[in-house]
């Protein structure tokens, strides 16, 4: 299956509950981390819900 790298850009800092539990099932920790997932429509709707605080790495 395909994967797609997402890079935390901004701090959890300040975000909701709820936000802060998307990026932890993202396995995202630290601003700059870079994680590779796979491209599901289940990671894509967690991408999309904090794409504020998040940026897809080509």
């Amino acid at each position: 299956m395909a994967t797609i790298k997402v890079k935390q850009i901004k701090s959890r800092i300040g975000a909701p509950v709820d936000q802060k539990r998307t990026l932890q099932a993202l396995g995202l920790r630290k601003i700059s981390q870079v994680v590779e997932i796979e491209d599901t429509p289940s990671n894509l709707g967690k991408v999309r819900k904090v794409h504020h605080l998040v940026e897809i790495v080509k």
